[in-house]
């Protein structure tokens, strides 16, 4: 297994932390990441993917895209689309506003994504990702990097040969989320294939898929030899875990797990934050990320249907509340 303890070489940039928050469409915005970093203050965090093409015809940046060098260090911006040039103009713009790294998507299963080319489709056409890969490197000063799958369908398992070819082209990193476009986030990753990735690449391997807790986090590095891990679904609605992580990595202690008083003052917080950062889009984006944390203890599922149809800031705060008021003296802090 890998030295967790050691930094991470990325290109020119340097990783105090092994573990990763993987981009998350509709979830790693600016306020989800702040939560996320409270924990893990040396992560590397990503935003959600931004559209190369859409980032053409627009002249303002979209707020996916924000990103507060103040608190935010190390910021991947995660770029997807199928046009070479247009990756390169957008990753020219990724770094002026601050990214520390600029990762490709070649991964995403969603259909609106793949039928346009982006994402998981990639799989599919090697050498055009290659060009992609080439264009980017060369327009911007920053480490560029990949995050894939192992390949389309069972059928067509092609990560070994697209992870070199990635190398070839120029990415410092490969993120590899162990199961196929197919299979979307259904049965087990297929930790295997990364540790045969590690035996014909010489850049590091990032392990993603199935890392829900501290063991998994252990097992992977210990089956695959990658060089660190990324947490995705893991932290909806549970920020703490890349941080409980890393901390381990680092001490080889565990942090006492929050109470669900904790949770749900936290999830009070993200639900002010939302609405503090986006108004009432960011009420309704809140309404998925109030029931992730609403999971565990006596009465969850009754808050959950409340929490998913909230109207008002009020209602979800005074929902939260009350909440945090009925839970029996071993839920509180």
């Amino acid at each position: 297994m890998v030295d967790v303890k050691q930094p991470l070489q990325i290109g020119n940039l340097t990783l105090r932390s092994r573990v990763f928050q993987s981009p998350l469409s509709g979830v790693t915005d600016m306020v989800f990441r702040r939560f996320v970093r409270r924990f893990a203050p040396r992560s590397l965090m990503y935003t959600e993917m931004v559209n190369a093409t859409g980032l053409h015809y627009v002249k303002q940046l979209p707020k996916i895209m924000e990103v507060d060098r103040e608190v935010e260090t190390p910021i991947a911006i995660q770029l997807f689309d199928c046009r070479p040039h247009f990756l390169a103009e957008a990753a020219v713009k990724a770094v002026a506003e601050g990214a520390d790294l600029v990762d490709i998507n070649m991964g995403c299963p969603v259909n609106k994504i793949t039928r346009n080319g982006g994402g998981s489709s990639l799989l599919r056409q090697p050498e055009l990702a290659q060009e992609i890969v080439r264009q980017v490197v060369a327009a911007v000063p920053v480490p560029v990097t990949v995050k894939t799958r192992l390949g389309w369908s069972d059928q067509e398992i092609n990560i070994l040969d697209f992870a070199k070819r990635m190398e070839d082209a120029g990415a410092k990193l490969i993120t590899i989320h162990a199961r196929t476009r197919a299979q979307g986030y259904n049965g087990s990753a297929r930790w295997e294939w990364i540790r045969r990735v590690k035996e014909v690449v010489k850049i590091p391997v990032i392990a993603n898929g199935d890392i829900f807790s501290v063991e998994a986090a252990i097992a992977c590095l210990e089956q695959t030899g990658a060089d660190g891990v990324m947490c995705s679904r893991g932290t909806m609605g549970y920020p703490y875990l890349v941080g409980e992580i890393d901390h381990f990595f680092q001490t080889g202690q565990r942090r006492t797990p929050p109470t669900t008083q904790a949770k749900l003052l936290l999830a009070r917080e993200h639900l002010q934050a939302l609405y503090d950062y986006k108004g009432i889009s960011g009420l309704r984006q809140a309404r998925k990320h109030m029931t992730w944390y609403a999971k565990g203890f006596p009465g969850a599922s009754t808050l959950r249907d409340q929490l998913c149809r909230l109207e008002t800031l009020q209602e979800g705060l005074d929902l939260l509340d009350r909440a945090i008021e009925s839970l029996p003296p071993e839920e509180r802090n």
